[in-house]
């Protein structure tokens, strides 16, 4: 991943610039190699919203702009077995973008 020039931080990964003030090469529009061409996320990232609830990559009622630091945290390659672990009991806690966001339940929507 490309790193920010203004902030030093992970383009798509923790970096909360606005796209003006990144080079023009670091906001073509076009996914990095290995993301998602949606979100620029890589498959099987966990999104962690404001609310402390986890969501999927292509959740129903997230709208992608929504998603930057510092409102959410997100887990890239997460244990493949966290997401059926996430509760009160097992929250699961951001590890790029906020990482003091951690999800304490799993979205419903992306759960079925």
């Amino acid at each position: 991943m490309r790193r920010c020039d203004h902030c030093d931080l992970l383009v798509g990964a923790g970096c909360a610039c606005s796209p003006s003030r990144r080079p023009a090469s670091e906001h073509s529009g076009a996914p990095e190699s290995g993301t998602s061409p949606d979100s620029g996320f890589p498959p099987g990232t966990i999104l962690i919203s404001p609310r402390r609830i986890a969501h999927r990559l292509g959740c129903t009622h997230q709208s992608d702009s929504e998603i930057a630091a510092p409102l959410w945290g997100w887990i890239i390659d997460p244990d493949p077995h966290l997401w059926r672990r996430i509760s009160p009991t097992n929250p699961a806690r951001a590890t790029h973008g906020n990482t003091d966001r951690s999800a304490v339940r799993r979205c419903q929507s992306c759960d079925s």
